[in-house]
């Protein structure tokens, strides 16, 4: 209703309003920080509330097909930029302008614990729990080197013998369709539900990211962003690798937290569910993990092992190598541009390198990036016991 002066009212809430507003998401960071050592309610909470809330925000982001998650943060981007201008030039013409300041910032420190205390609940609860290893019984003592020798022997056996059935041109690259199996991502799990019943819930489709070229251009494919639910892929890396990337970032919607054991994850679902191009995505991945690994431990073997890779197998491994290496330099034509968009990419590479590895560590994930690779002692004991 309008008053008799044709003006409006501004609405004010009380103090009491505006200070609960600003606390409440630094309490419940404090509180995610103070109960973190209680695993058994961290495991309560990620199981009990957490994945619950996923999944319907999973459930809720397919209605749109492209990544919510790359809106959301373009969105926050433009934003940001657009209030700190909007800060200056409010500050700038007001009297008093530390105050002035002081609230704009807040605003924005207010907004940002919001987001983090939500993500620490959501997603970082996962991390303090018992992982998918300790729930599903894999010992931590290690592996022989015969029975990583063993492992690797098969996964090049495994690489060799789906690596001719891929669709390849005439120079024998691969050139399988995205499409595919994105279509029929949601149904490699499966036949794991059985043998681990944690895995057992819907899956949601993974989304293609439109800005993929910049996460190759540091160093990642894939992200599970846990405030939308969506698994994104970055579907400019090597394409016979994707799968694995997507049954990676599936096993995360299923709540396996640490990166070795999505990898792990991730791998066994691909070479175990009857579809090709999942399999051979999953055996040769595994074995850009098991091949490494054997080279530390016996050269000899990884000798006998490496030469025994068909020419598909080395060829696709050889791609990989070259498409990452692509990704850290540039070529424009003009020298002093390309020195200075390899050393920019170089330096925001290692600068998201840092601070995710931070937060991994943080997460109680004490190899941080490491972790990657850590997913061997895993394969090992699965495939030794399995084969």
């Amino acid at each position: 209703m309008r008053s008799t002066t044709g003006a409006r009212r501004a609405v004010r809430l009380p103090r009491t309003v505006y200070i609960v507003i600003c606390v409440f998401p630094a309490v419940m960071a404090a509180l995610f920080y103070a109960l973190r050592p209680a695993a058994g309610f961290m495991g309560w909470f990620s199981v009990s509330v957490a994945a619950p809330v996923r999944g319907a925000l999973g459930f809720i982001s397919t209605v749109y097909p492209l990544s919510l998650m790359e809106i959301l943060c373009t969105a926050a981007a433009v934003w940001i930029i657009y209030y700190i201008v909007r800060t200056v030039m409010v500050t700038v013409r007001k009297r008093d302008k530390t105050k002035i300041l002081l609230k704009r910032l807040l605003t924005i420190v207010v907004a940002a614990l919001y987001i983090w205390s939500a993500y620490c609940w959501l997603w970082g609860s996962g991390y303090f729990a018992a992982g998918f290893a300790v729930r599903n019984g894999f010992l931590s003592s290690g592996v022989s080197t015969a029975e990583l020798t063993a492992v690797t022997k098969l996964f090049a056996e495994k690489a060799n013998e789906f690596a001719p059935q891929m669709k390849r041109d005439a120079d024998g690259r691969y050139v399988g369709d995205r499409s595919e199996f994105f279509a029929t991502s949601t149904d490699i799990y499966d036949h794991m539900f059985n043998e681990f019943p944690s895995l057992r819930g819907r899956l949601y489709r993974p989304k293609p990211m439109l800005f993929s070229w910049i996460m190759s251009r540091t160093g990642y494919t894939g992200i599970y962003f846990a405030l939308t639910g969506e698994s994104n892929i970055n579907t400019r890396a090597p394409i016979f690798l994707m799968p694995a990337t997507v049954a990676h970032e599936l096993a995360h919607q299923r709540g396996v937290f640490a990166e070795d054991e999505a990898n792990f994850v991730g791998i066994a679902a691909s070479v175990t569910s009857g579809d090709p191009v999942y399999e051979y995505a999953g055996w040769l991945m595994g074995l850009m993990y098991l091949l490494p690994a054997l080279s530390g431990a016996d050269r000899e073997a990884w000798i006998g092992v490496a030469v025994s890779l068909s020419d598909e197998v080395n060829r696709d491994w050889q791609d990989n190598h070259d498409y990452w290496q692509s990704q850290k330099t540039y070529d424009t034509g003009v020298e002093f541009l390309d020195k200075f968009l390899t050393a920019t990419t170089e330096t925001v590479s290692e600068a998201v390198d840092t601070v995710y590895d931070s937060y991994l560590k943080s997460q109680n994930q004490e190899l941080g990036l490491k972790s990657y690779g850590a997913c061997v002692d895993l394969l090992v004991q699965y495939f030794s016991i399995d084969n």
